[in-house]
């Protein structure tokens, strides 16, 4: 299906300079040592980022596989997948214990990765501007930036790109007008302009082509909110190289790309039927049927960066994501109760500091003196 090869089951690289682990340095196309600045450029050769025919997935009597890290571990608690070279952890996803999960298989190798273009410290300089705004949150969420619990993690998405070919069935309304007599609530006769409609039976063919069409691969993480990550900047996507990875994990998909294009046709369907109208006209369209036939649809995996943070409070997981292209932020967060009331306690004394001066205005300004007696003549 690809010429990509299957990374090795352990991506660790010595530096060069002390030999420690290096780690992809994000913002650049290379690894960094992080105690002596060593420093190894990733080159890709000659490899292009490609799509691949949907078709030949169907035939193929088993799908090339790849392991993204040594180990897979297994979250106990919301059983979420995640393919890295450490042997525990905690689930970045809900904050439990990880275990070696031995039954996972091999599954289809990425061929598209986006770096990593914020660093540990420019999303903690993101989250940091996200939890100040949040005026009603508790304190302890501001405390969340510094969580070493937080994690860069490369979250798998299926693209499609389909040219569609579409022959609906509908209708066009036209508007026309006539005039009508009215006799109004004072009994006098007045006239009024009403638009009404005909309708004409219309059909015809629309194309389009869908180009990256993006669907999450896990459904480990809440799809709003990984919809509100978007935009990403998908053409600066490079091939995929397991260097990219080295420092960070890898979410596993448990999306099959047959299932991710039904979601892509479900997502594309109401573009689709906005072109129908369109292509009717008139003044109202009416769209009845249509049906879409998806030709030369390819596919790829692509894994894109996300920082996530998961934090307890008032025994509840929290969690908040990070674009880590963008620096977009979007999460869950709590309201305190005691903010809340000390700022309705606010509201409260502010309008009764007011009511009390309009009250002390109006009696200072009725006050009135016993006029002067007149003189005796």
């Amino acid at each position: 299906m690809t010429d990509t090869p299957a990374p090795a089951a352990s991506h660790t690289y010595p530096c060069g300079g002390c030999g420690a682990r290096v780690q992809f340095a994000p913002g650049t196309n290379a690894m960094r040592c992080p105690y002596c600045g060593f420093q190894q450029e990733i080159t890709t050769g000659d490899r292009q980022v490609r799509e691949i025919a949907f078709a030949e997935l169907t035939r193929l009597p088993r799908k090339p596989v790849g392991a993204i890290g040594a180990y897979t571990l297994k979250c106990q608690r919301c059983a979420a997948q995640t393919q890295t070279n450490d042997i525990a952890g905690t689930c970045q996803f809900c904050g439990s214990p990880l275990v070696v999960d031995g039954t996972a298989t091999g599954q289809i190798v990425p061929e598209a990765v986006l770096p990593f273009m914020l660093d540990r410290g420019a999303m903690r300089d993101a989250l940091g501007k996200w939890t100040s705004s949040r005026w009603f949150a508790p304190s302890a969420l501001k405390k969340v930036r510094e969580a070493e619990s937080t994690k860069g993690t490369y979250v798998p998405h299926w693209t499609f790109d389909s040219q569609t070919v579409s022959q609906y069935s509908g209708q066009r309304g036209e508007h026309y007008y006539t005039t009508e007599r009215y006799t109004d609530s004072d009994g006098n006769t007045q006239t009024r302009r009403v638009q009404h409609t005909r309708w004409y039976p219309a059909n015809g063919v629309v194309e389009r082509f869908f180009d990256d069409i993006l669907i999450p691969a896990s459904v480990a993480l809440p799809q709003k909110k990984l919809h509100d990550l978007q935009p990403w900047p998908l053409l600066d996507a490079a091939p995929y190289q397991p260097q990219y990875l080295a420092g960070y994990s890898a979410l596993r998909y448990d999306v099959e790309p047959e299932q991710g294009f039904d979601t892509a046709r479900t997502t594309i369907e109401p573009v689709i039927r906005e072109d129908c109208r369109q292509d009717i006209g008139g003044d109202e369209q009416r769209v009845n049927d249509v049906a879409t036939q998806h030709n030369n649809v390819t596919f790829k995996l692509m894994l894109l960066p996300v920082w996530i943070a998961t934090y307890l409070h008032a025994g509840k997981t929290w969690q908040i994501l990070v674009n880590g292209r963008t620096g977009e932020v979007h999460g869950e967060r709590p309201y305190s109760k005691a903010k809340i009331a000390l700022a309705i306690l606010l509201v409260l004394a502010v309008i009764a500091a007011i009511i009390v001066w309009i009250v002390l205005s109006r009696h200072t300004g009725t006050t009135t003196t016993s006029p002067t007696p007149a003189p005796r003549r």
